[in-house]
């Protein structure tokens, strides 16, 4: 283990080891989240120490809270209680081991286990004046000193608390498939004939950064020409709290001039590159969890098992095919139609070389 995260309280008496910040959801199992609490005795004042795993949903700054309004909720949240020690030694993993040493005889383990339906680490992009936390889905690991466990008359005091932020995160599986196909026919006004629009992707897996590269196959049976191709992704954030809002973001779009004449046939792979850095400027788009303000990419693609509703923010993306078509001549823009297809991607950053899971 070559780093060690601590947080300690403002009094001295607490400090928070994680050998880790960032936890594996492989999507049926979710890394166990260890970690070791450094107990004084002497400053606890016959109270006990507790620590909890929290996954809340910010949807509000903290300088907003002016009136007592609380801005998070808390989707899952477990505690456990490190001091007095509450029951018998568990099995203890390399890592466990690695802090107990490291910490000394005052150190106390403790270790949480995520359900898998819990929604990744997500950020909302901010606005240029917007200020404080961003809104999304974050996790919190809290060490604090308390009489009991949850008493909410029982004010706990900030040099009484350490806390640190991880990340639940997922990594794009080993495994990629075929990308989507879509195909669609559309007639139009004055014509017998469709245009045919048949799209379709590499495979069904992209890494952020990576060129998506979209075949196009176009059969134009009518009188009407293919003035241009655009090919667009889109971001879409389900936001699932009270209920299920979904808020659509173009996150690249690219036009080409090629055009479809009548009676005739084209086909042509293109290639987008969704990216971050070209969308800085756009406010609620989602981005992955960040620690601190170390750089991140667009928010990844939320896998699933399906079986369980998942609450919070959940993402997918989508590739879009337009094609604008138009008869020409003197009433060609005011006759002209689009046709559009739209296939499902997955993007996602790959697994690290070496990354292991401890399950």
């Amino acid at each position: 283990m070559s780093k060690v995260f601590k947080k300690t309280s403002g009094n001295g008496t607490i400090a928070l080891y994680l050998g880790k910040r960032d936890f594996v959801d492989n999507v049926d199992s979710v890394e166990i989240v260890e970690g070791v609490v450094k107990v004084d005795p002497s400053g606890l004042n016959n109270r006990k120490v507790y620590v909890y795993l929290a996954c809340a949903f910010r949807y509000g700054s903290d300088d907003l809270d002016v009136i007592g309004l609380t801005f998070r909720r808390d989707i899952w949240l477990h505690r456990v209680q490190v001091y007095p020690p509450t029951g018998g030694s568990e099995a203890k993993s390399p890592m466990m081991e690695s802090l107990l040493k490291k910490v000394g005889e005052q150190g106390h383990a403790f270790s949480f286990q995520m359900p898998p339906n819990l929604p990744c680490s997500v950020s909302l992009q901010p606005g240029l004046n917007d200020s404080g936390k961003a809104c999304g889905v974050d996790f919190e690991i809290k060490a604090y000193i308390a009489n009991a466990p949850d008493n909410p008359d029982e004010v706990i005091q900030k040099k009484d608390t350490c806390r640190l932020m991880i990340r639940k995160i997922q990594f794009a599986p080993a495994n990629n498939k075929a990308g989507a196909k879509a195909d669609l026919s559309k007639q139009f006004m004055m014509s017998d004939k469709p245009v045919h629009l048949e799209a379709s992707l590499e495979k069904e897996v992209y890494y952020h950064g990576d060129p998506i590269t979209v075949k196009v196959q176009i059969n134009n049976e009518t009188n009407k020409t293919v003035k241009k191709i655009k090919i667009s992704v889109n971001q879409l954030t389900s936001v699932v709290l009270y209920s299920s809002d979904t808020y659509v973001k173009e996150v690249c779009a690219q036009e080409f001039g090629e055009t479809v004449n009548a009676i005739s046939t084209f086909e042509k792979s293109f290639q987008v590159t969704p990216l971050l850095a070209n969308n800085k400027e756009k406010r609620g788009l989602a981005v992955d969890g960040r620690l601190k303000d170390q750089d991140t990419n667009l928010a990844s693609t939320t896998l699933s098992q399906g079986e369980k509703e998942m609450q919070g923010i959940i993402i997918s993306y989508k590739v879009k095919v337009t094609l604008t078509v138009s008869s020409g001549g003197l009433l060609g823009g005011l006759t002209g139609r689009d046709v559009v297809v739209e296939l499902p991607v997955t993007l996602m950053s790959p697994k690290p070389a070496g990354e292991f899971c401890i399950l």
